[in-house]
């Protein structure tokens, strides 16, 4: 499903169940909030977005612990789920979505290559994480991120 089509069926569905869902993002700089706010009527459902770029954004912003941080690197799965419940902590949402990663074409290594992404989502079940390794330039990085954390929230609706 391309990006305009899982959004406007997840605002379908968030709006059904009357949810509002929050977003914590690093490498897409905001782009899931933005995809998400295209839709026309999207306050109904989209609470809030928190681009934490910065690892002392991340720490301020969303509550993650430096530490963390400093043990794990910024894009690891306990990252991921700490920004995702953070967003959570840090909103009136019912689900929040965060993304962590290496979108290129600088910043990789050989334990996190470009197109390294960490995943989490957060919901009153709890908080699920998931890694995904994208092939492309910079936006296709950028792009499939998108996609793949849009198709996870609608996954993890209650």
């Amino acid at each position: 499903m391309n990006t305009p089509d899982l959004v406007v069926t997840l605002a379908r569905e968030l709006k059904s169940r009357a949810l509002m869902m929050a977003t914590a993002e690093s490498c897409t700089g905001g782009l899931i909030a933005g995809a998400c706010t295209e839709v026309s009527g999207s306050s109904d459902w989209f609470e809030r977005g928190f681009v934490t770029y910065s690892n002392a954004a991340k720490t301020e912003l969303l509550g993650v612990p430096a530490e963390l941080i400093a043990q794990h690197g910024a894009v690891s799965e306990p990252v991921a789920r700490a920004m995702a419940a953070g967003a959570l902590a840090h909103s009136p949402a019912q689900l929040a979505v965060a993304v962590t990663g290496v979108a290129g074409p600088t910043g990789g290594s050989a334990d996190k290559p470009v197109g390294t992404v960490w995943f989490g989502w957060a919901t009153a079940v709890g908080t699920f994480t998931e890694h995904q390794r994208f092939a492309g330039d910079r936006a296709a990085v950028r792009a499939a991120t998108v996609r793949h954390a849009l198709a996870g929230l609608l996954q993890r609706l209650p």
